[in-house]
């Protein structure tokens, strides 16, 4: 004997998994940002500083998830937006840490980049005053060796520089990011929650348009 006991409609599955993956995401991306703005901002600013900082963003961009948007100060939302913008101003401050150091156009300090150059001069004369007393010492790995003494004393006193304003860089980009993303939310907040047109009631049968029979 088979009894056939109904079933109701299964559950919708549970997104629960998908949103917990991207939240794991999202704090791998704002601890490696933590650990390696510390790590990279020892010594001279590579480029490798801009593919971390690059990758840092696309995977904030691709996993961060905010909730539903709200006026209140004190929200989960607040406080999630607060969280998303610095770290991605942390991210931009690092993609554009090499750029900074070596480009006037991104970062000017005239008078440190001046400082810097002297500085760098100096390293190459007390560098060719070391090696003097070297017999026998080939003149060409003499003038290599000074010129790259020069270079990171230049890199290293530019960077220090770069280091010391990039909180400055990020903040700004975080303040801009924060209120691009709070205008964002409450444009499509606003536009969910519009109530959708009622379509247009039937004609009943005998009626003509302009209501006479």
């Amino acid at each position: 004997m088979n009894d056939h006991i109904p079933q109701g409609p299964r559950p919708p599955a549970s997104t629960g998994a998908g949103a917990d993956a991207g939240s794991q995401a999202g704090v791998i991306g704002i601890g490696l940002a933590a650990v390696l703005t510390f790590a990279l901002a020892q010594g001279s600013w590579q480029w490798f500083a801009t593919f971390i900082g690059v990758t840092l963003l696309s995977v904030i961009f691709a996993f961060q998830r905010r909730p539903p948007w709200t006026s209140a100060l004190r929200s989960a939302y607040m406080r999630g937006l607060i969280a998303y913008a610095l770290v991605v101003g942390l991210c931009v401050a690092i993609a554009l840490a090499p750029m900074m150091q070596r480009w006037a156009w991104v970062f000017p300090m005239p008078g440190t980049r001046i400082d810097c150059t002297w500085l760098g001069r100096y390293e190459a004369v007390r560098s060719r005053a070391t090696l003097a007393g070297l017999t026998g010492l080939d003149r060409t790995a003499a003038a290599y060796a000074a010129e790259s003494k020069s270079r990171d004393a230049i890199a290293g006193c530019l960077s220090a520089t770069t280091t010391l304003w990039l909180p400055l860089y990020g903040a700004g980009a975080a303040v801009l990011v924060g209120v691009g993303a709070w205008f964002r939310d409450r444009a499509r907040a606003r536009k969910e929650s519009r109530p959708e047109p009622s379509p247009a009631e039937p004609l009943h049968a005998g009626t003509r348009q302009d209501g006479t029979r």
